[in-house]
Order: structure tokens, then C-alpha cells, then sequence
């Protein structure tokens, strides 16, 4: 057993040198292999399925062209885009607010200044539609051509990252078709080389780069089968979805195919030519004892509701979405204990997402901090490890109720006048607004003292 356990710490990391070696034969172009694998293929497809049914593309479109009463009939196909809806509520719910940077005050004024230039609040939005749609999102933190830190967000169906036996990233091909050309950006840990066809079938280096932003960072959401990959938050509620469009559509079907009423006549057959199916505001003769009615199937419309509204509610539960969104729920007399309640479905799962975010925010913190330093800026371990992110969700909240306690937290000189600002629902930008506040005090004292020195200049010349 001792033996083992030295064997198994002295066993040497898989690295992408070893991985081409073993898994390729050493072949120089592993990398179209690895696209090429089976299993890549399967997890490309999975997303792009996943874009085509955001686009609209339904399994309700498959219904077949049906014959009634003789003539081809073209069935309903009703949509409902539930699924997009409820990706975006959970993304915005999130990162509606931008997230703040917290620490060391140094560190995070730099912070602030590269989140700005680097429009890194729209990365970080991407960066969690991705995961939430596709289960995966990639980003690549880079220097640019500019000298300015900034990330580039990569599209999950052009991802295919290289994982080790100890789910350590090794390595990362980004593949795309431009045209008729195929392109292959691979990601070593020390250089970056890009290979392509285009001009000819062959495939040849186009360019090589020395890589100092590190490999690309991979967020992903939690998946039972996969330990390397997400899964989509689709895959939990597409089927109820695709339950209620069915549902929808057939009864929608049957106003014109099971509810359309049938005349019939009881009694002595009409002669003549029978009824006209055109004629409007006319009338019929018939014999003693005979009768006319119109007779179609009965219309159950309090199952539909109940069915319908059972499909809702499972679709509410199991996406995590707060009634009130979908206009499923009448709220009244709200106060912030019952927003919290009406919420809480959403907070959990805004408290899921937010671990996962955190898991590759923490990977860009640091790719930042080394980039920084290979600019010029340094900082010592205690800035670096005073280094977080506060993510502040979009529940509503009674703003009254929230600027009462800040009042009292302040004269109770808890709380300094930056974190109020942070927290006040109407400052956007805590810290033009700090420097606003200062000048503001500074003006306010210079006039007091003029003010001041006139009262005092008056009373001289009363007293002389």
C-alpha cells in the first residue's frame, strides 16, 4: 500500500508533449485529429442544435401535412420561446448590475481602469449567456496591439480544449471555417501558432506568436455525465416546452377539424338539392315530428387549462424563474421579505451560476495581475490575495427601505461613504461621484468662511 501511494506522487503530469506522444502517435497535426474525434463532433453538434432551437427552430415544425375531408391540410405550428426567455432572465438577473471588484484600494483602482478599456461587463455577460445556453463558455485574456489587457470571448462550438488525467488544461484548438478554408489556432502554454489550407488543400503554419495571456479559461456549469464539460440549462425543460407547443397547436387543430358542426336533418330526407352550405339568414320546411340541429363534439376546455397550467408550472419550477416574471403569479402588499420569498427559486439558482462564474473569474484575476506586471505594475501577495468580486443580483428591492438603513448604518459609523455609494441604487460611478462629494464640501467651506469673515468685518466697523 506504501509502495502505491509513493508510486502514484511520484507519477509524472501528463503534458501536451506526452499527450501528442501517447494519444497521436506524434503525429504534427494531432490537432485535426483532435477536432475530428468523435466525441468533440457529438458535444459541436449539441450546440448547434441548441442555436438552431433559440432561433426558433421547434420539434413542433415537424409536424406532417394531414389529409381532412379530402384536402391536404397544413397543421398548426405554434412557438413558444420560453426557452430564450428564461436564459436571459437568469443572465440578467446576475449581471444586470456589474459586478464589483473589492480589496486593496491600489490594485482595484487599476482593476477598474482595465474592466473599463477592456468593456470586460460585456465580457462577463457573454461569457454567462455561453454557459447558461451551451453549458461552456471560453475567454482568452490577451495584450493588444494597443497594450491594453483585453479578452476575447470564444464561440463553444469553435472550442476544443485538451485536458490531462488530472482535469489540468494541457492545451486548446480554436477551429473555424472561413470560406473554404479551414483555420486552427492552437494554444500551448508558451506560444500561440495558427495553421491553415487556404490557397491550397495543405495544410501549412500561417503564423506563430509567443502566448503570455496563458491558455484560455473555461467556464462551465455542473454536469453529472462529464467532468470536463457543461451541460446545457436547456436539456432540464425543452421537453415541457415542446409539451405545451404540442398542446397548443392540436387544440388549436381541433376548432377546425372536431369542432366544426355537422347539420343534421331528423325525419323525412329533403328532396331536391338539400341544403346550401353558402346560403345565410335563410330557412328550412319540415315535416311534423321532424327536427334540425347542428351537432359537434364537446369543447373540454377545463382539462386543456389544467394540463396547460401543470406544464407551466413544472416549466417555473425546474428553470429556477420567479412566477411574477412570466406573469404567472398576482403579487400585492409587497415588502422586501416577500420579494426575497417570491425570489428565492431565482437567488439559488443566481447563487449556482455565480459559483461557476467565480471558478474562471478567478482564473482572469490572476492572468491580469501577470499581465499588469509584464506592463510595468507590480503588487505585493497581501494585494493580490485582498482581491474579490461582489455580485449584486437584479431582485427588486424597495429603494426607500435600503437608503433608511444605510442612513442609520452611517450614524451609527459602521459604514464608511464609499461602500454607501456602492450600494446606493442611484450612483452608478462611486468614484467620480466621491470626487464630486469632495469638491462639492471643499466649495461649501471656502463660502462658508467668506461668509464668516464679512460678519466679522461688519461687527468692527458697528463697534468703532
Amino acid at each position: 500500500m506504501v509502495s502505491f501511494l509513493c508510486q502514484r506522487k511520484e507519477r509524472k503530469k501528463l503534458n501536451i508533449q506526452d499527450y501528442i506522444k501517447i494519444i497521436h502517435n506524434g503525429n504534427p497535426f494531432w490537432f485535426v485529429d483532435e477536432v475530428n474525434n468523435v466525441s468533440n463532433m457529438k458535444r459541436v453538434q449539441d450546440v448547434i442544435r441548441k442555436r438552431e432551437y433559440l432561433d426558433g427552430k421547434h420539434s413542433i415544425l415537424n409536424r406532417f401535412v394531414e389529409n381532412y375531408n379530402g384536402q391536404p391540410y397544413e397543421p398548426r405550428k405554434i412557438i413558444l420561446q420560453y426557452g430564450k426567455m428564461i436564459i436571459d432572465l437568469q443572465t440578467t438577473y446576475l449581471l444586470k448590475n456589474p459586478l464589483t471588484v473589492t480589496g486593496n484600494e491600489e490594485i482595484v483602482s487599476d482593476f477598474k481602469k482595465v474592466y473599463k478599456k477592456g468593456k470586460y461587463n460585456k465580457v462577463d455577460f457573454d461569457v454567462l449567456n455561453h454557459m447558461c445556453k451551451y453549458g461552456n463558455a471560453y475567454e482568452y485574456v490577451f495584450v493588444n496591439r494597443e497594450g491594453k489587457i483585453s479578452s476575447n470571448v470564444i464561440q463553444p462550438e469553435n472550442a476544443f480544449p485538451i485536458y490531462n488525467m488530472d482535469l489540468e488544461m494541457i492545451a486548446f484548438v480554436q477551429f473555424f471555417t472561413d470560406g473554404e478554408s479551414d483555420w486552427y489556432v492552437v494554444y500551448y502554454e508558451d506560444r500561440v501558432e495558427k495553421w491553415s489550407n487556404v490557397g491550397d488543400s495543405e495544410l501549412k503554419l500561417i503564423s506563430h506568436s509567443k502566448n503570455v495571456g496563458g491558455l484560455p479559461i473555461h467556464y462551465r456549469n455542473n454536469n453529472e455525465m462529464a467532468l470536463h464539460f457543461g451541460k446545457s440549462d436547456l436539456d432540464d425543460f425543452i421537453s415541457i416546452i415542446d409539451a405545451m407547443e404540442d398542446l397548443l397547436s392540436k387544440f388549436s387543430d381541433s376548432f377546425y377539424k372536431h369542432h366544426n358542426p355537422i347539420p343534421v336533418v331528423i325525419g323525412q330526407q329533403l328532396k331536391g338539392a338539400g341544403l346550401n352550405p353558402h346560403i345565410v339568414g335563410g330557412g328550412i320546411t319540415l315535416d311534423d315530428g321532424a327536427d334540425f340541429k347542428m351537432v359537434s363534439n364537446e369543447l373540454n376546455h377545463q382539462a386543456f387549462e389544467v394540463i396547460y397550467k401543470t406544464l407551466m408550472q413544472q416549466l417555473i419550477n425546474i428553470s429556477h424563474t420567479p412566477a411574477v416574471s412570466l406573469n404567472n403569479a398576482e403579487i400585492s402588499n409587497l415588502s422586501e421579505t416577500s420579494m426575497k420569498i417570491l425570489y428565492q427559486l431565482a437567488d439559488m439558482k443566481a447563487g449556482i451560476n455565480e459559483r461557476f462564474m467565480r471558478d474562471g473569474l478567478e482564473q482572469r484575476f490572476e492572468k491580469i495581475v501577470s499581465l499588469m506586471e509584464r506592463l510595468g505594475k507590480s503588487y505585493d501577495e497581501n494585494a493580490i490575495d485582498s482581491l474579490d468580486m461582489v455580485f449584486h443580483y437584479a431582485r427588486p428591492v424597495n429603494e426607500s427601505d435600503v437608503i433608511d438603513n444605510l442612513v442609520k448604518l452611517h450614524s451609527m459609523g459602521v459604514i464608511s461613504d464609499e461602500s454607501i455609494m456602492d450600494i446606493v441604487p442611484y450612483i452608478t460611478d462611486t468614484h467620480a461621484e466621491l470626487e464630486r462629494v469632495k469638491k462639492q464640501v471643499a466649495e461649501r467651506g471656502v463660502n462658508k468662511g467668506t461668509v464668516q469673515d464679512n460678519v466679522q468685518s461688519n461687527e468692527g466697523n458697528t463697534n468703532e
